[in-house]
């Protein structure tokens, strides 16, 4: 498979050549499926605590007599039915972890590329570099590739200006070839990768 490379300015230099079982296969459903709720899973913190009748303070003391009150029984006055008493079925600290084997998150890397190439959404750029770091100059290239929607712009190493310069726009989100996942790129309409970043990202489908 080829795919053109495009340089900062819009224009197409090169093409790059692929092999079609990483970017021209099925797309698998299932496991785009199970990375997305692996990774959902673990943004949950699970720290969320409420205190039940038994972790209330106080309350040892019976509120009055059994009977001859003409009032209700009462056996506690942090019984779940007082004011200030406890919380029937609250949620408790727990944790939410969904792992995935290795071999599934590369599959799920795997299908997330191939999907966004099936959509034609998949930019490769040779290298991303900007003279001063302001955010004008992403904004420019932005304009030049007609990226209006949420775009994940993928660099091979960190670069200080770039980084800045992307930094106040809401639409772009920059990662690294390093830690990107499936969820990552299903997350954004554009994939846009620098081609030292289709390196590595194509190391990593391949497991080498």
């Amino acid at each position: 498979m080829e795919l053109k490379v495009y340089n900062m300015q819009g224009k197409e230099i090169e093409k790059v050549t692929l092999d079609d079982d990483i970017l021209g296969g099925e797309v698998r459903q299932s496991v785009l499926r199970e990375a997305i709720l692996a990774y959902e899973a673990a943004q949950h913190q699970g720290t969320v605590s409420t205190k039940n009748r038994a972790k209330v303070r106080g309350g040892g003391r019976k509120p009055w007599a059994q009977k001859g009150t003409g009032r209700a029984r009462a056996g506690t006055n942090r019984s779940p039915l007082w004011v200030g008493g406890g919380v029937i079925f609250g949620p408790q600290p727990r944790k939410r972890k969904y792992p995935l084997p290795q071999k599934v998150k590369r599959l799920a890397l795997q299908s997330s590329l191939r999907k966004k190439t099936k959509e034609g959404n998949l930019l490769i750029i040779d290298k991303m570099s900007v003279s001063k770091g302001k955010t004008k100059e992403m904004v420019e290239f932005l304009q030049k590739f007609n990226l209006k929607e949420k775009t994940l712009l993928v660099l091979n190493k960190w670069d200080k200006k770039v980084v800045r310069s992307c930094s106040n726009l809401k639409e772009l989100t920059l990662s690294y070839s390093s830690n990107i996942c499936g969820y990552d790129i299903l997350s954004h309409h554009t994939l846009c990768l620098t081609k030292g970043a289709l390196d590595t990202v194509t190391k990593r489908v391949k497991n080498e």
